[in-house]
Formats: C-alpha cells, sequence, structure tokens
C-alpha cells in the first residue's frame, strides 16, 4: 500500500518498497509546477514510485527533472524505465555517473559481482537513458526547480565517487543519498550507520564529505535509506562514531584472517560488526528480534564486502 509522506508542503516521501522492503528506500517528490523527483531505486520499484505518483495527483507526463544522487542500481536503476512514462523529463546526474547511464554495462557487471544469481531479481531490466536526455551537474552548479526554489549541487564522494549532495533552499534541507549513511527504520530513536559498499568506498573522503555537509547548517537530512532527520547533528555524531568502529573491526578481522578469501573475510566482518551493533541496540533496549535486523544483517554482508574491497586495495 503506497501511502506518500508529506515532509513539507512542498516535498513528500514515497517508499518504493525496494527489496520488497518497507522504508528500504525512498524517493523524494519536490512539488513544483513542473515536479522534480529524486532517486527512483531500482526497476522492481517502478510501480511503486508511479502508484505513489497517482496518490499526489501528479501525472508522470510533467515531471521535468529526476534527481540521482549516485548511480547504484538501489537509487538509480529503474530510472530508464521510469523515464519512459515522463517524456518531458531530463536525468540530473555527477559528471562520472552519465556515461554509465547512458551504457550501464559496467553497473551491470558490478552488481552482478556483488549479488551473483540474484541480480535479475532484484534489477532488471535496466534500461539506457539516451544521452540527450542527461545533465550533469559539477560541484557547486545549481538547478532552478521553481520561482523561488534552487537545488545546489555539492560533489560528495566516500560512498562512491559519483555521488553529489543537493541542497534544497526552500527547506534548507539536504539530499545526500548514502554519503552520510543509512537512518534505520523502526528503532525506538533516530539508528544511523556508514553504508560502506564496494567498490569505490573511501572512509577519508567519507568523513570530509561530511565535514561539508555540516558547514552548510542544514535543518535536515534526507536520506536514501530511508527517510528524514530533522537532526543533523545527532546525524553527524553517531557518523563520526561508527566509521571509526567499521574500520577498526574490519581491519582487525582482515589481518586475522589474511590467508582466507574474500568471501571469508567479509564474512567474519560482518559477523564482528552485528556483534558490536547488537550490544549497542540491547543496551538501548532493542530486542535481538526486532525488525531493524532485517536491514542490518544484510547491510552488514554488503559492507563488509566494501571493506574489504577497500583494504586490499590500499
Amino acid at each position: 500500500m503506497v501511502n506518500p509522506t508529506d515532509l513539507d508542503q512542498r516535498t513528500s516521501l514515497i517508499d518504493l518498497y525496494d527489496l520488497s522492503m518497507e522504508k528500504r528506500t525512498g524517493s523524494y517528490v519536490l512539488h513544483e509546477e513542473e515536479p522534480t523527483i529524486i532517486e527512483t531505486s531500482a526497476s522492481p520499484s517502478i510501480p511503486h514510485l508511479l502508484k505513489g505518483l497517482e496518490k499526489l495527483d501528479i501525472d508522470p507526463v510533467d515531471v521535468k527533472y529526476i534527481i540521482l544522487t549516485h548511480i547504484h542500481l538501489d537509487h538509480a536503476g529503474g530510472v530508464g524505465v521510469f523515464l519512459e512514462k515522463c517524456p518531458n523529463a531530463k536525468v540530473v546526474v555527477h559528471p562520472k555517473g552519465k556515461r554509465h547511464l547512458a551504457n550501464p554495462s559496467k553497473l551491470i557487471a558490478g552488481a552482478k559481482m556483488v549479488y551473483g544469481e540474484l541480480f535479475d531479481q532484484l534489477f532488471n531490466p535496466i534500461v539506457p537513458v539516451p544521452e540527450e536526455r542527461l545533465i550533469s551537474k559539477n560541484d557547486g552548479e545549481s538547478l532552478q526547480i521553481g520561482a523561488n526554489r534552487t537545488l545546489t549541487f555539492y560533489d560528495t564522494p566516500g560512498h562512491a565517487k559519483h555521488h553529489f549532495s543537493v541542497h534544497d533552499s526552500y527547506s534548507n534541507g539536504i539530499f545526500t543519498g548514502d554519503t552520510i549513511g543509512i537512518l534505520y527504520p523502526k528503532t525506538p530513536f533516530e539508528f544511523i550507520l556508514p553504508t560502506t559498499s564496494p567498490n569505490q568506498f573511501d572512509p577519508d573522503a567519507m568523513l570530509e564529505s561530511l565535514d561539508r555537509i555540516e558547514q552548510l547548517e542544514v535543518d535536515s537530512i534526507n536520506f536514501g535509506h530511508y527517510g528524514q532527520s530533522r537532526n543533523p547533528e545527532q546525524v553527524y555524531e553517531q557518523m563520526r562514531y561508527w566509521l571509526p568502529v567499521f574500520m577498526e573491526i574490519g581491519e582487525k578481522e582482515f589481518t586475522i584472517h589474511s590467508d582466507a578469501s574474500s568471501k571469508e573475510q567479509a564474512d567474519a566482518i560482518s559477523e564482528a560488526l552485528l556483534k558490536k551493533i547488537r550490544k549497542h541496540l540491547e543496551n538501548k533496549g532493542v530486542s535481538r528480534d526486532h525488525d531493524v535486523y532485517q536491514y542490518l544483517n544484510m547491510d552488514m554482508q554488503v559492507c563488509s564486502m566494501g571493506i574489504v574491497d577497500y583494504l586490499k586495495k590500499k
């Protein structure tokens, strides 16, 4: 059941039921005369996006811009399919991501390495975006999307090199994709962890991007996964705590299992991360059978793969 959430008078959030999970990945709708969409998730989520727009009384024909914070398939994989319903829309993407939307073969190959035989179920079909419908935005460039609403794009690597974050002048909020973490649903408090997935994860760049976002003094942070925080200082604090913890645990397990395969190293890191997170959550009254572990068990596997990849390159 798709019921969009109004974040303010001119911004809504649509749950895209990514991986068939509630509050996994969201699409933000900026209500202007010509609406703008931020994130599409993967192709299996597009029916949820279309249903959400219908509930908001928005005709896809009227959509002017589709903005992707980065081109990982859980944020951008469905854009080609969605674009077929939006004949007047242009796709706005980081300069380093533009060519991969026009020719997604490398994106597909990379995702198949991570997700293996689950790839088709999670991501198909992936439709190329015609080059004439692609717009790239460099660091500091802006886009006017209404009489009094300006979006400004900031290069924010760390999670990926093809990642920007988008500041919204109307709300003084920022759409951060995955650069400064994941906001986990359903916990009794705002719980944020970094997302360190392969293959461009860089912890130093991630912290530099966090510093840069903090300097903008925003009032809200809009995550790709999932939803909005109106407590930016708590977000920064949790990221600065957990990212070094992830790296400390990762380096320790990577060294202990130095003769093991990459998969075995990642499994060991994932297990150690979950043990640390479980203890933290239990201390805050979250039980071991809480729904949040449906998300955490999966995420720590992918995060651990990214840490192994980073340490091997290092």
